[in-house]
């Protein structure tokens, strides 16, 4: 038979979606799955962007121009702007979700073959958006003793050779949590420029910052206008995750253009996604308080239960709404699977994300899972509940 290609057969499989039959099997005996294994939130999704779907007078479904509709740039500028950020309509570039306009930065920025430097553990993603692009990622390991903090400077430094082009970042991260402070951006700043490289940051979590902390983007350092790259997206902001709504956003005028080349080649992203994305900027403030408040108070309630487990080791989140959790197993993997196949307590078990592939250093991260604090505070107690006597089980 004809065969798969190399890249093919290199594209990692997903962390979060892998053990999916194993929860449908689960389902299928009965016992219910709490799912702490995806960031898919709960939270209402704006009822103005429904409405604006809803009522759209479309008689012709047509392509939008490949940059995203002109009034919905010309909003999320304001939108960015009113938050702080100099962000002009020309510098952004409308694309189907966060995971195209990364595919767009790397495919505008690298070559086959070139290498990006990525602080793990990261978005799992970020392996297959690479693989796809012929580039090459090179770690640089931040560690759950450390809260996940950005390593230092000289462990970048060190490498950096000539087939580096970027460093990319989440902030906050996913899976981590961590909240990179306006010291640590401004030594990436320092870094890419001392070295004439990218920093592409992932800043889709920006508006879920906890403990009165303020969240700083890479658009706000002044003299980074031509390294800085900034990947954003509502699925997270607005709960809209199957809207598949993101963007691009750049002041290097080099960069826009060779992304508009790729934006031309998808022809354009959806409309009727678009049309709720511009009627979800018109969401109040009270929304994002009400928001903020829910999740912060389920970030207490998660690392507070997690933290009543012998043997378990979990980091702080300070934005975004995971945390990595370090397990008494020698492989969270087997593990996980084992609560899917194997395992229930009174008809209910938990589906949790191994975070070995949110590294691509091997052998780390085994022993450690992805948590997403997405589910309402009875339910996290209960799944940390489940959790603690499934290791008990588990480790007889």
């Amino acid at each position: 038979m004809p065969r798969i290609s190399t890249k093919g057969q290199q594209m990692p499989e997903s962390p979060i979606r892998k053990l999916v039959p194993y929860s449908e099997i689960a389902k299928k005996k009965g016992h219910k799955v709490y799912h702490l294994n995806i960031g898919q939130p709960d939270i209402k999704t704006p009822d103005v962007a429904l409405n604006a779907v809803k009522n759209a007078d479309i008689t012709v479904l047509e392509y939008s121009h490949s940059a995203g509709f002109e009034s919905y740039r010309n909003k999320l500028s304001s939108y960015y702007q009113t938050h702080g950020l100099p962000i002009n309509t020309a510098d952004i570039i409308i694309t189907t979700g966060g995971s195209e306009a990364l595919l767009f930065a790397m495919g505008s920025t690298m070559d086959q073959g070139d290498e990006i430097i990525i602080p793990e553990p990261f978005y799992a993603n970020y392996n297959g958006f690479s693989t796809a692009s012929g580039v090459n990622v090179v770690p640089v390991i931040s560690t759950i003793d450390e809260g996940f903090a950005l390593p230092p400077i000289s462990a970048f430094e060190k490498l950096i050779t000539p087939k580096t082009k970027a460093i990319l970042i989440c902030n906050p991260g996913n899976p981590t949590g961590y909240l990179y402070s306006k010291e640590e951006i401004l030594q990436l700043a320092e870094i890419v420029k001392k070295h004439d490289l990218f920093l592409i940051a992932d800043e889709v979590y920006r508006e879920f910052i906890y403990d009165g902390e303020e969240h700083f983007s890479v658009m706000n350092v002044p003299g980074l206008e031509e390294h800085a790259i900034m990947i954003d997206s509502v699925s997270k902001r607005y709960s809209m995750c199957g809207a598949r709504i993101g963007c691009i956003v750049s002041k290097n005028k080099e960069v826009m253009a060779t992304a508009m080349k790729f934006a031309q080649a998808r022809l354009s992203p959806p409309t009727y996604a678009q049309i709720a994305s511009e009627a979800a900027l018109e969401t109040p403030q009270s929304y994002f308080d009400d928001v903020i408040t829910e999740y912060k108070d389920r970030r207490d309630t998660l690392i507070a239960e997690l933290q009543k487990i012998e043997g378990v080791k979990v980091a702080t989140p300070k934005g975004a709404f995971y945390c990595i959790a370090k397990l008494p197993v020698k492989s969270a993997d087997d593990f996980a699977q084992w609560l899917l196949e194997s395992y229930d307590f009174n008809g209910e078990t938990v589906m949790v994300a191994p975070a070995a592939g949110f590294y691509s250093t091997p052998g780390v991260g085994l022993d450690e899972v992805r948590i997403a604090y997405v589910l309402k505070k009875e339910d996290l107690i209960k799944s940390v509940e489940i959790l603690k006597e499934a290791l008990i089980a588990y480790n007889k």
